[in-house]
């Protein structure tokens, strides 16, 4: 094992071996009927290519944010709903390439797509993009909820990153069918100790996150 530690602005552990570090689990070995398709392992994201730091389709989080997130699939599962996960852990490094991405305006290759009325030298000040990210301590996740039978996700009424308004938690710009979908994914996921980002209707953080203050960087493998 090979441990670096750096501090800037707060602590970033780099580990460069396969296992995991304590404290953190494998969601599917803990929850097998739940869905994840890691948008950053592939090329259905904003960027339009694989992440750095995604080597393996897995979702990994804390312990304490795995057993509280079954509890909200233990529920979901009664009215025939399922958690589906876009992102987990980050790496640190996956940040980095987000920001190297951010700062190269002429990289506009899915504008249209995932934010087409955000000029992208806004990304920073509008808190699309930032240098670290809770998902990098590992208890914050990106998610959706899907029909358990087909998967197929029920209508939430914007994308998943997608950047701007319609995509708020607050967002008065959707249909009653839309409003309700995200009033009971807000609603289950606060029941079991998560808190939302005002600007994302699919993210969530463990309310007492193990590793409030630290920002690790092993590969998701």
């Amino acid at each position: 094992m090979k441990l670096r530690i750096t501090f800037i602005f707060a602590l970033v552990v780099h580990f460069t071996f396969a296992q995991l570090p304590k404290g953190f689990v494998y969601v599917n070995d803990i929850i097998p009927s739940i869905h994840v398709e890691l948008r950053y392992f592939g090329s259905n994201n904003f960027m339009g290519k694989p992440i750095e730091g995604y080597q393996h389709e897995v979702a990994i989080l804390s312990e304490q944010a795995t057993f509280a997130l079954k509890e909200v699939q233990n529920e979901l599962q009664q009215y025939n709903l399922s958690i589906k996960i876009y992102d987990s852990y980050r790496p640190q490094r996956a940040v980095n390439h987000f920001m190297r991405w951010a700062r190269d305006l002429n990289d506009t290759l899915n504008k249209q797509e995932y934010y087409p009325n955000v000029m992208k030298q806004h990304l920073f000040k509008e808190g699309y993009i930032a240098a670290r990210s809770g998902h990098t301590r590992g208890s914050t996740l990106d998610m959706t909820l899907v029909d358990s039978k087909t998967g197929k996700p029920i209508d939430m009424g914007s994308p998943y990153d997608f950047f701007g308004e319609v995509s708020w938690v607050k967002s008065k710009n959707l249909t009653t069918q839309q409003l309700a979908n995200r009033m009971l994914i807000q609603t289950i996921m606060k029941k079991y100790g998560f808190m939302h980002y005002p600007k994302e209707w699919w993210h969530f953080t463990l309310r007492n996150e193990p590793f409030p203050y630290t920002y690790f960087d092993f590969p998701v493998n």
